[in-house]
């Protein structure tokens, strides 16, 4: 999934070389990368058993440790939650607070990962999985911290 958010930041990135000026900044590239990345996980939080989605609303159900209550309502929720993260990143007026908030999200979600693979289920190997997570923190940390806008001509304008 990682390629997800690489594979989008970089033709972003490529985007603002040809001029699209949204695009400028690799940190601005990014925040978008970010949000692709969190609409396609997050479809995964509704996608129904049997769709032709590699993970379903099923797989992350199973994910979810014991001490976590109402599994399936809290697959729906931070599904939600990735939603409105990937919608906050490509506003900048939003950006800094999706950021820090998705970056504590990210935390969170970190247990169920862990679980899931002490557990035996078919999902990433901890070796993999940590290293992934420190990616996404790190780059909402990155979008959110550099978000600040300018104000050039009467214009507001993300920095």
């Amino acid at each position: 999934m990682s390629l997800v958010l690489i594979i989008a930041t970089l033709v972003f990135r490529l985007l603002g070389a040809f001029g699209v000026r949204r695009f400028a900044t690799w940190r601005v590239s990014a925040a978008h990368g970010l949000a692709l990345f969190l609409v396609v996980t997050a479809s995964a939080h509704f996608a129904p058993e049997g769709s032709a989605f590699t993970t379903t609303h099923a797989d992350l159900v199973a994910m979810v440790p014991p001490f976590v209550p109402f599994p399936a309502l809290m697959v729906y929720a931070t599904g939600v939650l990735e939603l409105l993260g990937a919608a906050g990143l490509v506003l900048a007026r939003t950006r800094q607070a999706a950021g820090l908030s998705l970056a504590v999200l990210f935390v969170l979600l970190l247990p169920a990962n862990v679980y899931a693979a002490l557990a035996g289920q078919d999902v990433s190997p901890l070796w993999l999985r940590v290293p992934e997570q420190i990616l996404y923190i790190a780059v909402a940390l990155w979008a959110a911290l550099g978000a600040r806008t300018v104000e050039r001509a009467g214009d507001r304008v993300p920095a």
